[in-house]
């Protein structure tokens, strides 16, 4: 039987802001443990919650960005369950009347656009990092449990999709193109390595052409967009091989484990009766008014899909103008930068979204990591467009350059990597090896093409491949006609 992959993702997204949600404590990650706390966050007897607004303010530009509907009047609830990293015991969250409801984002994925529902985006507040120490990190081993409550209280947004999402590859490229917009709207730095996003995924499998849903299994701890991707795949062979079986899919909880490229099982999965969800009695309704809504519209800057579209009409191809928006972190300014130095705008991308993003993966760097520079793009497509650079060699000296071993121009000379582009030298190196080559060349002029290849070779291993092929090409022609 072929059985279809359906999966629905819910991305945490923390908000930069000064203060946490529902108090003034200061959001700074990488303090000392427990020292960015107070009476609120650490829910002591007493103390009353008060709204962050720019955290509510943001959550709408979110909203506005994926299309969504903002409610003029939401509530917070209480979402009541028991965790050590949870000083409440219930997490301030919302339940039936989020802030933004029904929007879509438009995915991008080998030329093919997929629409993927947004169910709703809601706003809660983060809970506390519990560090297992000892067995390996996960709490069934560990030796200790400590808690770190700085977290608790940071303003969260959670993105919930509608199980649009068919496979692994386009949960990666949902999750990458959520993050493009989250980054240009400036809420949150996003940073996976930091926990400022996380996401969980909800994935079944039913037979092909089936309308209705398999059991939900979510899997959680994936820390990456490779991650992702990986532990879906793995979750999509374990559910088929079970169902193969003839074995029932349980609804549970499970944790992917990145070191064994495993799922395993944490729990049975909860439904929201077993939450207690009541509305938040220290809390008025969050109201957002025609006028409040539409001001916020107007201070959204250019989104990813209008930026793209901008790229296209630079002359890019789709696929690189999305690769540019929605890939590694830094390549659209870099991008817009050299543009902006009067790079050609196909050969800079060209070269960031094929040699750059490769490099970026094989070495699992950022580009803010490396020495890259518009300026650099600049030098290098000139060097290029001017002959002083093969496309072999210009590879080898972006390469040097993402090293940090200097300018194109510096480790082109260094390497010995400047192309010969006199025509007078070249045409030495040409008289050489025809000198060497009688035959070929009255081949040639009798019409049999067959040896004109060898010829270019020739030169080019003469030159140690340094000779501009297209001046090789045009003398060879021309002593041909003679």
């Amino acid at each position: 039987m072929n059985w279809e992959p359906v999966i629905g993702i819910e991305v945490h997204v923390e908000l930069k802001t000064a203060s946490k949600m529902f108090c003034g404590c200061r959001v700074d990650f990488g303090s000392e443990p427990n020292t960015n706390v107070c009476p609120v966050c650490l829910a002591l007897p007493g103390a009353l919650p008060v709204p962050n607004e720019q955290a509510i303010e943001w959550i709408v530009q979110i909203g506005l960005a994926l299309n969504c509907t903002i409610s003029p009047q939401s509530l917070f609830h209480r979402k009541n369950y028991f965790y050590a990293d949870l000083p409440k015991n219930y997490q301030i969250s919302q339940f039936d009347i989020p802030v933004c409801s029904g929007g879509f984002l438009d995915v991008v994925l080998d030329g093919e656009t997929v629409r993927v529902a947004i169910n709703r985006v809601h706003q809660e507040e983060d809970t506390g990092k519990s560090i297992h120490v000892g067995g390996g990190g996960r709490i069934h081993s560990a030796e200790a449990t400590l808690l770190d409550f700085n977290r608790a209280g940071v303003p969260l947004v959670e993105v919930v999709t509608e199980p649009d999402i068919h496979s692994p590859a386009q949960a990666r490229a949902y999750a990458q193109q959520l993050r493009s917009v989250i980054e240009t709207l400036g809420v949150s730095d996003a940073k996976l390595e930091e926990g400022s996003m996380r996401f969980d995924a909800n994935v079944s499998i039913r037979p092909q052409g089936d309308q209705e849903l398999g059991a939900k299994v979510e899997v959680k701890n994936m820390n990456s967009f490779r991650s992702l991707e990986r532990a879906l795949a793995y979750e999509i062979v374990r559910q088929t091989e079970l169902r193969e079986d003839g074995q029932r899919i349980p609804q549970e909880t499970r944790h992917w484990d990145e070191e064994a490229g495993i799922t395993q099982g944490m729990r049975s999965k909860e439904g929201s009766s077993d939450y207690r969800y009541f509305p938040e009695p220290d809390l008025v309704p969050i109201v957002v008014s025609d006028e409040q809504r539409e001001r916020i519209r107007s201070t959204l800057p250019e989104l990813p899909h209008e930026r793209r579209a901008r790229y296209v009409d630079f002359g890019l191809d789709s696929h690189a103008a999305w690769v540019l928006v929605s890939g590694e972190d830094g390549l659209a300014g870099l991008f817009e930068d050299a543009v902006g130095l009067g790079a050609d705008p196909k050969q800079v991308a060209k070269w960031l979204t094929g040699e750059t993003t490769a490099y970026l993966r094989r070495e699992d760097a950022t580009i803010e990591s490396r020495a890259l520079t518009a300026a650099h793009l600049v030098e290098m497509t000139g060097m290029l467009a001017a002959g002083k650079l093969s496309a072999s060699a210009a590879k080898e000296v972006l390469t040097g350059v993402l090293d940090g071993e200097g300018s194109p121009g510096e480790v082109a000379t260094a390497r010995d990597l400047i192309q010969m582009s006199d025509g007078a030298a070249i045409e030495v190196e040409v008289d050489a090896v025809l000198d060497s080559n009688p035959d070929a060349l009255e081949k040639i002029r009798s019409g049999d093409m067959k040896p004109f290849g060898f010829l270019v070779g020739q030169v080019m291993r003469a030159t140690s491949g340094k000779a501009d092929p297209k001046v090789v090409n045009e003398i060879l022609r021309n002593r041909a006609s003679q």
